[in-house]
């Protein structure tokens, strides 16, 4: 695991990034903690200042955490991405963008600071190294592996980078979280969006955007054969696969297929309209390997908790890829990640730009 003796560790105030401090202070690594601030508004300085936090109860394991404030940024390339996905119809996944842009950013930048070798967090992701070349692999856990959260990463990002949990479960983790006297040890997970309320994105939006129910409330909603059967609150509150709400009657349920915010039309349809077995994606960022140049074979997942299902990848050029799954998949959305995998290794991802019909 060695990538130099000092390490920068994201501190998040949760259980998972205290035990991976704790373990690699345990491996003898010298660790300052990082919290990065991404939701504070205030005009105090951006750059590193000492934080108060205090990790565990146990003098060995204590060590200095700085704070960072990147509210700014995560405003500008987090939080306005997450709208403008919305607004164009699709359904952003801004996790992955913060670890990216925000996150790592952070870090390294705290790591030039502060003069460190690596950076560490306590993501459930494993990386190896072999002959100066780094991968990204699955987490052991399959019920918390968090590889498919970090397909933005570079390989250059991966090569100072340290996943201590990664050989862990949960299970595990909060057994050294009651060894290390961690003060999260107990805390439950949250699995919300960080910056969004209560979870609820539709009143996120209309808080964001004033006016934006007024102007786009009454929009058709639309059946596969073209026809008008109901009127929707703006196509920006509703998501691929969606079927309450709708508003509408119908013989059979009905499940929201495609959005279109050039017409701001809803189109909705029977479930069998959500199976796809081809997709196009772009923003594509490859790991471990070079980019595609001919078709290539491997696995991908559309969402964090899919199933990863054989597919054939083709190049487009200009950063695009057409995506063939041997069986359909459902509700491919506009907005999420489509990630690649060869067993355990992610090899890379990219943006769903659109659903596209089925070869014949």
């Amino acid at each position: 695991m060695n990538k130099g003796n000092h390490v920068i560790v994201g501190i998040s105030g949760g259980v998972d990034s205290a035990v991976a401090a704790c373990l690699l202070i345990e491996e003898g690594f010298t660790v300052t903690g990082l919290n990065i601030k991404v939701l504070d508004n205030t005009e105090e300085n951006p750059n590193l200042s000492p934080s108060p936090m205090v990790i565990s109860d146990l003098e060995d394991f204590r060590f200095p955490v700085y704070t960072l404030n990147l509210s700014d940024s995560f405003h500008n390339d987090v939080i306005s991405y997450f709208i403008h996905d919305y607004l164009g119809g699709r359904t952003p996944n801004p996790c992955m963008v913060c670890n990216k842009l925000i996150k790592w950013k952070g870090l390294f930048k705290g790591a030039e600071l502060l003069r460190a070798d690596s950076v560490a967090t306590g993501h459930y992701a494993r990386i190896e190294c072999n002959d100066g070349s780094c991968r990204l692999f699955k987490g052991s856990d399959n019920q918390k592996d968090q590889s498919y959260f970090l397909w933005m990463l570079e390989t250059g990002d991966i090569s100072r980078t340290l996943f201590p949990l990664g050989n862990l479960t949960k299970t595990e983790v909060r057994k050294h979280a009651r060894r290390f006297r961690v003060k999260a040890a107990e805390k439950k997970e949250s699995q919300e969006i960080c910056f969004v309320p209560g979870n609820d994105y539709r009143q996120y939006l209309a808080s964001s955007l004033p006016g934006i129910e007024e102007r786009l409330k009454g929009g058709d909603i639309v059946d596969p054969s073209g026809s008008v059967i109901g009127y929707h609150a703006g196509y920006p509150f509703y998501t691929i696969g969606q079927r309450k709400g709708l508003g509408v009657s119908s013989p059979k349920p009905l499940y929201v297929n495609r959005l279109d915010p050039d017409t701001n039309r809803v189109h909705v349809g029977g479930k069998e309209l959500l199976q796809c077995r081809k997709l196009k994606a772009g923003s594509m960022n490859w790991i471990g390997i070079d980019r595609p140049e001919t078709p290539l074979l491997c696995a991908a997942r559309i969402r964090y908790r899919d199933k990863e299902e054989p597919c054939r990848i083709v190049p487009l050029g200009k950063g695009t890829v057409e995506v063939l799954f041997d069986k359909p998949k459902q509700s491919v959305t506009p907005g999420q990640a489509v990630v690649f995998y060869r067993n355990d290794e992610v090899i890379g991802g990219g943006i769903i730009q659109e659903a596209l019909p089925d070869p014949t």
